[in-house]
């Protein structure tokens, strides 16, 4: 079992950036593929973006160049940092750890980009 604690949500104006964290509870994090969704009112949870155990990243079309994921295995942490913010950003992101076999996913946390 994998607790995963997202933080770092909140208010952002346009244009503004914010940083989310997602800390695990196991020392095995290395293992497992990484990843930040995202699900606005309405709509279906969506992949923002992913990091491997290697490093390698993948994004979301709609967030290409403006976010970035990263991983501190060291902290059994990754990030992910937001720029350029706008309001069709506003969702509740989720964390994902991914093994072969099972996946966990953290709380939520909610962010909201308005004027």
């Amino acid at each position: 079992q994998v607790q995963l604690v997202e933080s770092g949500g909140g208010l952002a104006q346009p244009g503004g950036s914010l940083r989310l964290s997602c800390a695990a509870s196991r020392s095995s994090f290395s293992l497992y593929i990484m990843g930040w969704y995202r699900q606005a009112p309405g709509n279906q949870r969506e992949l923002v973006a992913i990091v491997g155990s290697g490093g390698s990243t993948n994004y979301a079309d709609s967030v290409k160049g403006r976010f970035t994921i990263s991983r501190d295995n060291a902290k059994n942490t990754v990030y992910l940092q937001m720029s350029d913010l706008k309001p069709e950003d506003t969702a509740v992101y989720y964390c994902n750890a991914k093994a072969p076999s099972v996946g966990y996913w953290g709380q939520g946390t909610q962010v909201t980009v308005s004027s």
